[in-house]
């Protein structure tokens, strides 16, 4: 359990960092460069696709090597460097460069992190274990977002001075690797293995698992950057301001609920939840599409946090716990990188529909993808997943 908190306050601190920058990417693209909703979603597409990437490299390294603590730090410490990416841009290709750099780091750390996780919990208690994560995780979401809010605040209406956020934004990154030196790592000797062997292994992973991959691939493409939620809220009204205290009301939603639903999905099966989290999020674009009461978009951002509960955290437990073990990093590695890629047509797709026929069309394309996927997996995956699903 320590481990687990230690993990989990390492996200806290990376995503404190993280999400003190991130609600002001668009507002800074926008009111620095004059960045369409077009350019917004290629640019977060092109980050989010080039380090995904990444992640099934890593969770293989993971695999092979064993060396699940080092690979995380070297990810984590990418923050430091997006940070200084972001101070040294001078225009959106250096924006795009900085992104990069921070979501290539994501991709070299979430595996090797989720496999420290899956190992430092019991079988019977990995959706528990994952929602302590993901809660921690959320919290430092919130907490850097609620920062940022008050910071904006305290400028009392004067302009964003965002290189100075910036700058703030790298202590509690540092706070992060401090955390992470203190993890144990549960020691396996390296053996060599033949570069084959895992496609010797796939045979054996589970269809459910097989077709989870799909399914999340169709459901990403609909999924498209949380950028074109923060710049639907400001196109009904709110101002930059509380556009970033919508996002906190995100991630706070989304801590909460993030360790009872965990628990939750390990006395009921995995199924339930994800499906349900895909109905919610169903819900939630369609609410975008087409409300125009900005008390009606903060039950949407409720909302929101409500589905990342329901399913980040369960959806690693579930890779986590029915992938064959030798391969447990490759696969975990893989489901991410199969999300990565999907959401560089997701943002690309969600930025030209926007721009083209208005902002209820990427919310609407979205949702019709999310329920695709809910039936998906209702009708064809088979049984109750849960740890005795193998």
């Amino acid at each position: 359990m320590v481990n687990i908190l230690l993990l989990g306050l390492v996200s806290f601190f990376s995503d404190f960092a993280s999400e003190m920058v991130y609600p002001l990417i668009p507002l800074y693209l926008t009111a620095a460069f004059g960045a369409t909703p077009a350019l917004v979603g290629i640019i977060e597409g092109i980050a989010e696709s080039l380090a995904s990437l990444l992640k099934v490299f890593s969770g293989y390294v993971t695999d092979k090597y064993h060396k699940k603590k080092r690979l995380a730090f070297i990810g984590y410490s990418t923050g430091l460097l997006y940070k200084i990416a972001l101070i040294l841009s001078g225009s959106w290709a250096g924006v795009l460069a900085a992104r990069a750099i921070d979501r290539i780091g994501k991709g070299i750390r979430t595996a090797p992190r989720d496999v420290l996780v899956s190992e430092s919990a019991n079988q019977d208690s990995l959706g528990k274990a994952f929602g302590i994560h993901k809660a921690l995780d959320m919290a430092g979401s919130a907490v850097g977002i609620l920062t940022a809010y008050f910071l904006l605040a305290g400028l009392n209406g004067k302009s964003i001075d965002f290189k100075s956020f910036f700058l703030l934004s790298m202590i509690p990154s540092i706070f992060g690797l401090i955390a992470l030196l203190l993890v144990k790592e549960k020691k396996t000797a390296y053996v060599p293995k033949k570069r084959e062997e895992f496609w010797k292994n796939a045979k054996a992973i589970n269809g459910n698992l097989k077709l989870y991959l799909v399914v999340a691939f169709i459901f990403t493409i609909g999924n498209s950057s949380n950028t074109f939620l923060l710049l639907r809220a400001k196109s009904i009204g709110f101002n930059d301001q509380n556009v970033v205290l919508l996002y906190f009301i995100y991630n706070i939603s989304a801590a909460l609920l993030s360790i009872p639903l965990g628990k939750l999905s390990d006395r009921i099966g995995r199924k339930k939840l994800l499906v349900g989290g895909y109905l919610v999020f169903a819900a939630v674009y369609f609410g975008f599409a087409f409300i125009t009461s900005q008390a009606m978009m903060v039950a949407m951002f409720i909302l929101y946090g409500l589905y990342t509960a329901m399913t980040a955290g369960v959806e690693r437990a579930y890779i986590a716990e029915i992938s064959p073990p030798e391969l447990k990093g490759t696969m975990l590695g893989l489901q991410s990188t199969i999300v990565g890629v999907a959401l560089l047509p997701a943002s690309v797709i969600a930025g030209f529909l926007w721009t083209g026929f208005g902002a209820f069309a990427p919310f609407t394309f979205g949702a019709l993808l999310a329920l695709i996927a809910a039936l998906l997996l209702v009708f064809l995956m088979k049984g109750r997943i849960s740890a005795t699903a193998r």
